[in-house]
């Protein structure tokens, strides 16, 4: 924590999370460490990185199954996508959190992953991350033809068969990658579906338990705004889903949304789960709610019940097309 001195500088507060001084430094204080690629000894997945834009230095984490216990050896395997949270602001696709839960995501579902990295804020602002996670949809689909920049793609992933996933702001981000793909599409690419786990979605307007949170809503109202300084505010449809008209344009035919029953974000989880169901939108929905679970548990304690279940649950939506 930041002492007297430099608190008197604090230009904006985001504690736990972050602070921002008035000069221009940012104290994180959350998702700061990092761990190189591995070859994982309890999942056997082999992880590298690589460099996915050259000119702003963007890259990514992907992860290969090496037991593929495949009936067929020369049968592809299912692509997925994830984009990792930490409100836009902190946490990395390299971090031992997210490199532990993409070995046992990628082991237990045997996929390819690709875990992007994005441009975070204040140092770059919104729309950064989603300029970089599309910057990155499109490097997947240039291996389309089997002759793209990465060996793994090009041999092993199905791109026929891809799923966006992310938690909390990647999450958020997951989503916007599936309604930019519903607009623009890439070629070579076929989404066949989404999972929100925890989404960062908000509003305006309180509702369910955000009106007796006023602290917590109060910070997530702080660090929507500090993230995307030109937002239009918290009806903005890049925060809140449901504000937009477009509603029922999202990419995929399947979307599973997982929200914790103790999570300030529960609420609106459920809430898009509705109106999209209500939308047109012509997929079919789910949502699993982890009852007594507050936001990420399953990244805090991957190996608890409901983690447990939950991944087994993300596991069966990701393999549904699998045949």
């Amino acid at each position: 924590m930041a002492d007297s001195t430099n608190t008197a500088e604090v230009a904006h507060d985001l504690f736990p999370f972050l602070r921002m001084f008035k000069d221009g430094r940012v104290e994180r204080y959350m998702g700061v460490d990092t761990v190189p690629p591995s070859l994982d000894p309890k999942t056997s997945v082999e992880s590298k990185d690589v460099v996915i834009s050259l000119e702003t230095g963007q890259s990514a984490r992907i992860y290969l199954p090496t037991k593929l216990q495949s009936p067929n050896p020369n049968k592809k395997l299912p692509l997925l996508v994830y984009f990792h949270g930490g409100g836009f602001c902190f946490e990395t696709a390299f971090s031992p959190t997210y490199h532990n839960y993409l070995n046992t995501l990628v082991s237990e579902s045997r996929v390819v992953a690709v875990s992007v990295e994005y441009r975070r804020a204040p140092e770059d602002p919104l729309p950064a991350a989603y300029d970089d996670s599309w910057t990155a949809l499109k490097w997947v689909a240039s291996h389309s033809n089997g002759n793209g920049p990465e060996d793994w793609l090009n041999r092993l992933a199905d791109l026929g068969n891809v799923c966006f996933a992310g938690d909390s702001a990647g999450g958020n981000i997951a989503y916007h990658m599936g309604m930019r793909y519903g607009q623009e599409n890439l070629e070579g690419v076929e989404v066949s579906g989404i999972v929100l786990i925890h989404p960062y979605f908000w509003g305006s307007e309180a509702i369910g338990s955000e009106a007796k949170e006023s602290v917590k809503s109060s910070l997530m109202e702080k660090l929507w705004r500090f993230a995307y300084p030109k937002t239009s505010g918290c009806d903005d449809a890049w925060i809140n889903p449901v504000a937009d008209p477009n509603i029922a344009g999202l990419g995929c035919s399947r979307v599973l949304v997982c929200v914790g029953g103790k999570d300030l974000l529960r609420d609106r989880g459920w809430l898009y789960y509705e109106k999209l169901k209500e939308s047109g939108w012509r997929g079919v929905v789910e949502i699993m709610e982890s009852k007594d679970e507050d936001h990420i548990f399953h990244l805090i304690k991957p190996t608890s019940e409901n983690a447990e279940a939950m991944l087994k649950k993300i596991v069966s939506f990701i393999n549904q097309d699998k045949a």
